[in-house]
């Protein structure tokens, strides 16, 4: 009698520890793109135009997730590959950079009004081309933790100091 009781007492605890510990969650958000519910990378850009003139060339881009808290509060990282790099064409690197004899960086323009737009610009005295020059950008909400991308996470100067591949790799992004 006393072996049955002790092993109903048992079964009845380690039922109850497993239907609580099964039926809990944790806090998760929904997944967003690249699997990152908190950081947003964009798709490759390539200039279809640059507006502009000589060693004063840009073009936009309009993305609405590029809103007044990322902005004002979070962090953009940019990135371009371009044909002719000293590297290969497959080289990324992070802007701003000098490579095929000109600097490349991206900027915010903004009346102070609105935001979602982001600009990529070259000093090229000759105008860019277009096809191979390719553009992307991340977005770090200022809620993202990076302590939960890594128990050694970096600081915002860590990370543009990273290679685009190092901070796909911190972050979860597909590169």
């Amino acid at each position: 009698m006393k072996t049955r009781t002790i092993l109903f007492s048992f079964l009845i605890a380690s039922s109850a520890f497993l239907w609580t510990g099964c039926s809990q969650e944790g806090p998760q958000g929904p997944a967003g793109l690249d699997g990152n519910a908190n950081v947003i990378a964009s798709q490759w850009y390539s200039p279809t135009a640059w507006d502009g003139s000589s060693g004063d060339w840009y073009f936009d881009v309009t993305n609405s997730a590029i809103s007044q808290d990322i902005v004002e509060s979070g962090a953009i990282l940019a990135y371009v590959s371009l044909p002719g790099d000293l590297y290969n064409e497959y080289t990324v690197r992070p802007l701003p950079a000098y490579a095929v004899g000109a600097n490349w960086d991206f900027l915010l323009p903004n009346d102070g009004q609105s935001y979602g737009t982001i600009e990529f610009t070259s000093d090229m005295v000759n105008r860019p081309g277009t096809s191979g020059y390719n553009f992307r950008f991340i977005l770090i909400p200022s809620n993202y933790s990076l302590k939960s991308a890594s128990l050694n996470a970096p600081g915002l100067n860590d990370l543009r100091k990273m290679s685009y591949k190092e901070v796909c790799n911190l972050l979860g992004i597909k590169e």
